[in-house]
């Protein structure tokens, strides 16, 4: 079982140091080196044997104390309470550059479980639309699955709102938008509306703005957590705008005053 472990954990740590920059510890037999992690250790485990890397696996404590004999490099997985995952290149050295290292929680290269994206339940269609969900499904998956196009833009408050793709598709019109968070604070959406817009704001005798309905939401999300980027798409009714109209998306945060206009004349 320990030799099935490590192969997983070689293989899925060779991976890692090809994507990113894994530090080095430098351990020997004469001394200690301890490892301080942001959360109580779970599992932990070295590559090769002259490594050994000891911690309390009865009562789960934040530090572990390592030591070397000397051969090849190595390396050490470890994974908190938490499911955080931490990845350290191992060598043998007779002088040691550090006693203790302090490890922040930044440093962890991922999660043991992917992280959840949180999507608002699936509008079902109205009745006149019920014996076309099938298509509407795969339909939007196929067009998520296009090479994104952007549009419109529009940013404001460390969110961006982009209309990605327009597809006009038997009766209705199917919008590819996609909400990036560039913010601190995550941001829950309360809603999503689309208006078509004819006439100047500033003049309001001329100024309509009517609601579309939607009939259908695939892989709405409900949160777009700090530094996610995720696409969805919208289908309404088919329209054709006039020379003086244009299509605005409203979006609004759940509990929170961001709100996001994207107007755009197609």
């Amino acid at each position: 079982m320990r030799t099935y472990i490590i192969i997983i954990m070689f293989i899925y740590s060779n991976s890692m140091i090809a994507q990113m920059h894994i530090d080095t510890i430098y351990a020997n037999e004469k001394k200690n080196v301890a490892l301080f992690f942001p959360n109580p250790i779970r599992q932990a485990i070295t590559g090769t044997s002259h490594f050994v890397f000891n911690y309390n696996r009865e009562k789960e404590q934040y530090f572990g104390l390592l030591q070397a004999t000397p051969g090849f490099e190595s390396n050490l997985l470890t994974i908190t309470k938490d499911g955080k995952v931490y990845s350290y290149i191992l060598k043998y050295s007779n002088i040691l550059p550090k006693l203790n290292y302090f490890i922040l929680e930044s440093k962890s290269i991922g999660n043991e479980k992917p992280s959840k994206i949180n999507l608002k339940p699936i509008d079902k269609p109205t009745n006149d639309y019920t014996n076309r969900l099938t298509y509407f499904h795969k339909f939007s998956e196929f067009l998520l699955n296009l090479k994104p196009k952007k549009l419109a833009t529009k940013r404001k408050s460390g969110m961006l709102l982009r209309l990605q793709k327009v597809v006009y598709n038997v009766s209705e019109v199917y919008l590819v938008l996609e909400v990036e968070n560039r913010s601190l604070i995550d941001f829950e959406i309360d809603y999503l509306n689309i208006f078509k817009i004819n006439g100047n704001k500033k003049r309001k005798a001329s100024y309509q703005r009517l609601e579309q309905k939607v009939i259908f939401k695939y892989k709405e999300p409900s949160v777009i957590k700090y530094n996610q980027s995720l696409s969805f798409v919208y289908i309404i009714s088919k329209f054709v705008l006039g020379e003086n109209e244009e299509i605005s998306l409203e979006l609004k945060e759940l509990n929170g005053d961001r709100n996001i206009i994207l107007n755009t004349k197609l």
